[in-house]
């Protein structure tokens, strides 16, 4: 309930009626040749027959189509962002799921929320029309998509980790020690990471680091594990339990606000949009417009896109755990893959709802020039009329 109030603020700044007398093309208070015709006692049989044609002319509809298809992508984002961004941000960032979720709960949100009373208040203060509601979602979804741009170069390399990117033969000094390089007696399945903080390498367990012995340092808050005389690690130790420290864990916050800014202006075009399908379509056809907007939203967008960013996620796994024989849970990514393909898919989505939302606004613009057009053109009939009615008239002034 709380979530329904708060996204309820953007409908809050609506106008108290539509103008949909100023724009939607094709009406007439005569004819209705909708859903408004049918009386509340239709039949199941009446109401079906009647129902494929509303809707195939709402789908037609070039303002609708293009507006919920930019939707779609929008919702495609946001859908992959709140499925996979935490877990992004721990893989990225090396920063535990609690930050990861706190930074999203402190800037992603609420700032989401602020663009889509932002966008309300615009078009209900500026009574923007048609066009000028087409102009504000063609900036925001430009403006959001500039934003992604840097999100590209901001991130960590991947770790040097023993046996999958690095081999510890290859360091000098290290092809002494013979059974390093090929920790034959350890167990495949087991993971346990160590970190070798002085070359920056970290092993999938103390094994594989070819340690022999444990020390536990008592801490008054915690304690920590050590492992010593490792063969595989040069001075023999010791290594911290544990996987190594990202170098660049301080980046996570400048890319939280570029990601956070970007939501909020892709959140200004929520109330802009939803008007252009209000005032596009008759009046008569708005409530199964409003309906067909959010079925689609559903089908093409949140359940295909988290799917969609976790096949792409799983492409740049490196090392897979293996349970029973089968692939579990993976355990390390190609950091720039990862970054690559996750924000290049948010980058997708974002090109097409901009792409959307440009060619609403040249159908506007050019409905605006045929309205012109007709505007300008003299009636040949009604000139007709009037030569006539004048001709009748001179007779009579000259008897006076």
């Amino acid at each position: 309930m709380p979530g329904l109030q708060l996204t309820a603020l953007g409908h809050v700044s609506f106008q108290g009626e539509a103008a949909s007398s100023e724009w939607s093309p094709g009406e007439s208070p005569e004819k209705k040749d909708g859903l408004a015709q049918i009386a509340p006692d239709l039949t199941v049989i009446q109401f079906i027959k009647v129902f494929p044609r509303v809707m195939l002319r709402t789908l037609r509809h070039p303002i609708f189509l293009l507006v919920v298809l930019s939707q779609v992508c929008m919702s495609s984002m946001v859908a992959g962002m709140a499925t996979f961004l935490p877990k992004f941000l721990e893989r990225q960032f090396s920063v535990t799921a609690s930050y990861a979720n706190l930074l999203i709960g402190c800037l992603t949100i609420p700032l989401a929320i602020v663009g889509i009373v932002v966008g309300g208040i615009l078009v209900k203060r500026l009574r923007l029309g048609p066009m000028h509601c087409g102009t504000l979602c063609l900036l925001g979804a430009l403006f959001c998509l500039l934003l992604s741009t840097p999100l590209f170069f901001m991130g960590c390399s991947t770790h040097q980790i023993a046996g999958i990117n690095h081999q510890p033969g290859a360091q000098p000094g290290l092809e002494l020690f013979p059974g390093c390089t090929e920790p034959c007696s350890c167990p495949s399945d087991d993971f346990n990471p160590v970190c070798d903080s002085s070359a920056r390498v970290e092993y999938l367990t103390p094994c594989h680091a070819g340690c022999r012995s444990r020390v536990v340092h008592e801490a008054p808050d915690k304690g920590q594990v050590f492992y010593t005389n490792c063969s595989c690690v040069v001075g023999g130790g010791p290594v911290p339990a544990g996987s190594c420290d990202s170098a660049c864990s301080h980046l996570v916050l400048p890319f939280m606000i570029l990601v956070s800014l970007g939501a909020a202006l892709a959140s200004v075009t929520h109330t802009p949009s939803f008007m252009l399908i209000l005032r596009g379509v008759k009046k008569e056809d708005k409530t199964l417009a409003v309906g067909i907007q959010f079925m689609l939203l559903r089908v093409l967008a949140w359940m295909p896109s988290p799917v969609i960013h976790g096949s792409a996620i799983d492409t740049t796994c490196v090392y897979w755990a293996q349970s029973c024989g089968r692939r579990a849970v993976c355990h390390y990514y190609d950091h720039d893959l990862l970054r690559n393909r996750f924000i290049g898919l948010q980058f997708f989505f974002k090109t097409g709802s901009l792409a959307c939302f440009a060619l609403i606004l040249a159908i506007l613009r050019q409905q605006d020039k045929e309205e012109g057009t007709k505007a300008t053109i003299p009636n040949p009939g009604l000139q007709q009329q009037l030569l006539a009615s004048g001709a009748k008239k001179e007779p009579e002034e000259s008897r006076v």
